[in-house]
This record gives structure tokens, sequence and C-alpha cells, in this order.
């Protein structure tokens, strides 16, 4: 039987937001590979290629989203990279990826604020998968 699953990599140093979400992108239909901060993740990477990640911002370093997103970036620039953080609403610092500039410096395609519905998580998950697909046909 073939699996046609898209494959997930969750990467988040709060476990009760990685086993949440890990639960709603299983009840999904994703297939999900967790880590619990980059070094992990970046282990994760060296042997498997996900559809798509979801990663913190600041975790075991606080540029660790932004160092992560950039190993991702350059294994395969088409993996989308959506980038998740309550950093905006505990220093007020505000960041974005909505346009190719920010998305350059970034390395993400969508940065998400915490906290997170997840219905707002899927819409982004289904569009960026949407464009993937979109691209390679």
């Amino acid at each position: 039987m073939v699996n046609n699953k898209k494959t997930v990599l969750l990467v988040d140093d709060d476990t009760d937001f990685l086993y949440q979400t890990e639960i709603q992108l299983k009840n999904a239909g994703f297939n999900v590979l967790k880590a619990q901060g980059q070094k992990p993740a970046e282990d994760i990477l060296k042997n498997e290629k996900p559809d798509l990640a979801i990663i913190d911002l600041m975790m075991e370093n606080v540029d660790g989203g932004f160092a992560l997103a950039y190993h991702i970036k350059k294994i395969d620039r088409d993996i989308p990279v959506i980038i998740v953080s309550s950093v905006t609403g505990e220093t007020g610092i505000a960041f974005d990826a909505s346009t190719e500039e920010e998305k350059n410096w970034i390395k993400a395609d969508v940065f998400l604020a915490k906290p997170l519905r997840f219905e707002q998580l899927k819409k982004e998950i289904n569009k960026l998968m949407e464009e993937k697909t979109n691209e390679t046909v």
C-alpha cells in the first residue's frame, strides 16, 4: 500500500504545543516528524525530507527558528516553512513573511503568531501545499 500522506516536520521546545499540534496534524491526515529543538530537527533532516516544516522561532537559541529555517531552505528551497512564535506578544517586535524581501531574510514562507488556532495553521498549510503542487506541475 502506498502512503500518500504529506509529512510535516514540527519543531518546538514547548512540549504542550508539540503534543497538541501533532495530534491535530495527524487527525488532519498528515504524517508528523517532531523535534523538541533546532538540533534534534537538524538530525531528523539528515535522513528525512518533509513536505513542509512548522518551527518555533525561539528555542535553544533566541534565533534558533531562523537558523533552522535557513538550514531547511539550504537543503531544499521548495520545502515550505511556517514559523510560529509568541515573540511579538513577548517583545513587541513584529515579524512578517508577506513580502519577498522578508521571505528572503527570514527564510520562511509564513510567519504566524502564537497563540494559534489550528484552523488558521491548517489553512496556511493547505495554501502552501497547493502552491508547491502548482509549481511542480
